[in-house]
């Protein structure tokens, strides 16, 4: 949620911000809505206070008995009234994501994000490769065939080698991060209540209701990433500054509907419904959320070169930017049987947004003062496509695929098959 202080001193700003993004509101209403609230709170102020004189004078006084009734009627009404306005406004004033910062390019959609970095150098095969499905019933590794049987299409089951390969991921990831850069470890629940994900601010829209899966009976969102579980940890509680960043790291297996996404990435396990993901979390000052994003990108960079899988860092665009986010960065896998880069990681800022609707605050040593805090979240590792690019990029003539020289020690292989 943004500052509502922009909404009524700078509404040119929300304005332009909702025209990069390609979102429609209406921003004039929503102005008029909150003058129209604040005039009938000032009103329903007034009428307390004139009752409160009146029941002070009202024993056995049967004018102002009677004025005191006539108004408390009128108070319930203006309340009623009151009332109605402050939804109206919340279900419009919830529908503007958050306001991009300046330096995020202007576009309408991925094809406009910007290229700003690459690193390493995409091999040059001298036989015919094989994509990761191909290598991955080769080897028993993947099993889409069996995945549809139990659940349907845009399932997979790791077997063999690719189930050592992920908990290989998992062990090095917790093992550089938390004894490097000191992040808390966490396993986060996968399921959480309706409130905490529109905290969040992943279901505001029709949109994103499509992408999300929910219990109806229980009343709760499965989680599509680990961070819709870790912001919510501090709901309404207040950091004191020292304690600033507070840095996550967390495992969760990911559930997303993957609406609109029909006849793209329907082959092997690139676009599945289930997956399991290691996010970083941050809740850091307003003047260090800059900073911690380009904290998170280099993680996400060194991570990768640790890999040796070629990659490119892109800047996306406002039109591509997700609902929370003011800047994010994307880093895209080079995959050789696409013969182009796709994602695997994205880091995000979202300034207060989400802090903001979860109450999240902290206290200035020096002035005591209580502001909101700022959140960010990066990909430390999304498994499954790390491990399609691993497959695809350490293939061998003969089929075998060797194992990245960082994971060996923790998958106990060199090679697949062993």
């Amino acid at each position: 949620m943004i500052d509502i202080k922009l909404l009524r001193e700078k509404p040119e700003v929300i304005k332009e911000a909702l025209r990069k993004r390609g979102v429609e509101v209406d921003v004039d209403y929503l102005r008029e809505l909150d003058q129209r609230i604040r005039a009938l709170k000032k009103e329903i102020d007034d009428l307390r206070r004139k009752r409160n004189e009146i029941s002070k004078k009202a024993k056995n006084v049967p004018e102002k008995i009677e004025e005191a009734k006539k108004i408390k009627e009128e108070l319930k009404k203006k309340e009623e009234e009151i009332a109605g306005l402050q939804k109206e406004f919340n279900s419009v004033f919830l529908l503007i994501p958050n306001i991009p910062l300046e330096d995020t390019p202007a576009g309408e959609d991925e094809s406009d994000n910007i290229v700003v970095e690459k690193w390493g150098e995409p091999k040059k095969f001298n036989f015919k490769i094989k994509d990761h499905l191909e290598l991955g019933e080769l080897w028993d590794l993947i099993d889409v065939k069996r995945a549809a049987k139990i659940s349907g299409s845009r399932f997979g089951i790791l077997k063999n080698e690719a189930v050592l390969l992920e908990f290989a991921l998992i062990k090095f990831t917790y093992d550089f991060l938390t004894k490097k850069y000191n992040f808390i470890p966490v396993i986060p629940p996968i399921l959480i209540r309706p409130e905490v994900m529109k905290g969040m601010g992943y279901i505001d829209t029709e949109q994103d209701l499509q992408e999300r899966y929910f219990l109806e009976k229980d009343n709760l969102f499965l989680v599509g990433t680990a961070e819709q579980a870790v912001g919510p940890m501090h709901k309404d509680e207040i950091f004191q500054e020292k304690d600033l960043p507070k840095r996550y790291l967390a495992f969760s297996t990911c559930l997303r509907e993957e609406a609109g996404s029909y006849g793209k990435d329907t082959r092997g396990i690139f676009r599945v419904h289930q997956f399991d993901k290691i996010e970083m979390f941050s809740f850091t000052k307003p003047e260090d959320s800059q900073r911690e994003l380009q904290f998170l990108l280099e993680i996400e960079k060194e991570l990768m070169k640790q890999l040796k899988i070629p990659f490119q860092v892109v800047k996306v665009c406002t039109g591509d930017l997700s609902r929370p986010s003011a800047q994010t960065f994307d880093i895209e896998a080079w995959i050789p049987s696409q013969k182009r880069y796709r994602e695997t990681h994205s880091c995000s800022n979202c300034t207060d947004f989400q802090a903001r609707r979860l109450n999240i605050r902290f206290k200035r040593e020096k002035s005591n003062k209580i502001e909101f805090a700022h959140t960010l979240n990066g990909t430390a590792f999304a498994i499954g496509r790390t491990i399609i690019a691993i497959l695809e990029n350490y293939q061998q003539k003969d089929g075998r695929v060797l194992v990245p020289k960082v994971l060996r020690k923790y998958a106990g292989i060199r090679r697949i098959p062993k």
